[in-house]
């Protein structure tokens, strides 16, 4: 199959985004997938994330507005199968000077494509940073599908509705027609509260299977990982959170082969050419006399 990026978005911050890509990419790794995972936010908390340090002039900047090749900026971490293109303070610059440049939607499309037709990872990951601003927008338009981390609170219902009703706007305006969910990452979820157990049903119920069975909990231990620079299953793998993200991997994983094998499905062979078949010449009468 070839390479799928997925962006991960919201734009509400502390939702578990980042803990999320981190944590996610670190499982699949794990599992022997190759990912990469884009630092898309000036925040550069996937950076941290990964144990890898903030340096300047080593972000998508130049390579959204310079033509420097993505590829150049491709750091190994210390988790095999993970690689990182880092971010750092100097990319926010780029919500100023990326609108200002030509298919300004399209610079980060342009600038992924030779990773995407490489076949070097299975799947890259894009952190966007909290906003629906130009990087995000960027990072829309230039990945197939988009994951949404949703805290288990009231509010995030609201920012749920602003995101896809974006998302269907970018598909409609042709800006990435193919763009879908993937699906939702329930987060931050307190077992204890009504208010959790409320906010997933309702999720739930209005968007079914776009909904991961997996819920990632609200724990001491995910708080701790990004400190040291660690996805949580190098830190405590045995701990509550590991435990979950360990549990989406494999769900994650499923919907991968399921797509691929609707994929596959949905292939159809072209008939040959309709034409006369070799009989049909046969009893076909002979051409009359040429009429001067």
């Amino acid at each position: 199959m070839p390479t799928q990026s997925f962006a991960f978005a919201n734009q509400k911050g502390g939702v578990g985004k980042t803990t999320t890509v981190v944590s996610l990419a670190a499982c699949l790794a794990d599992a022997g997938k190759r990912v990469l995972v884009i630092d898309f936010d000036p925040q550069a908390n996937a950076t941290s994330g990964l144990g890898q340090e903030k340096l300047e002039g080593h972000s998508v900047y130049n390579a959204l507005l310079q033509g420097q090749p993505l590829s150049a900026l491709i750091r190994q971490t210390e988790f095999p199968n993970l690689d990182l293109i880092p971010s750092e303070e100097d990319l926010a610059a780029a919500e100023v000077d990326v609108p200002r440049a030509e298919r300004f939607l399209e610079r980060f499309k342009m600038a992924l494509e030779p990773i995407k037709a490489s076949g070097t990872y299975d799947y890259i990951f894009v952190d966007c940073p909290p906003s629906l601003g130009i990087l995000t927008m960027n990072a829309l338009v230039g990945v197939d599908r988009i994951c949404i981390a949703l805290q288990c609170e009231y509010y995030a219902l609201e920012g749920l509705t602003v995101i896809l009703r974006v998302v269907e706007h970018l598909r409609s305006s042709g800006a990435n027609p193919a763009l879908d969910v993937e699906g939702i990452v329930m987060t931050m979820f307190d077992g204890r509260t009504n208010l959790a157990n409320q906010v997933v049903e309702e999720v739930r119920k209005h968007f079914t299977d776009k909904v991961f069975k997996t819920v990632i909990p609200r724990t001491v231990r995910l708080s701790e990982a990004p400190s040291f620079g660690k996805p949580i299953i190098h830190y405590d793998r045995h701990s509550a959170g590991a435990t979950a993200y360990l549990a989406l991997a494999k769900e994650f994983l499923k919907r991968q082969e399921a797509a691929e094998k609707l994929a596959a499905a949905a292939v159809v062979v072209a008939p040959p050419a309709a034409g006369p078949s070799a009989s049909a010449q046969a009893a076909a009468p002979p051409p009359g006399p040429v009429v001067p």
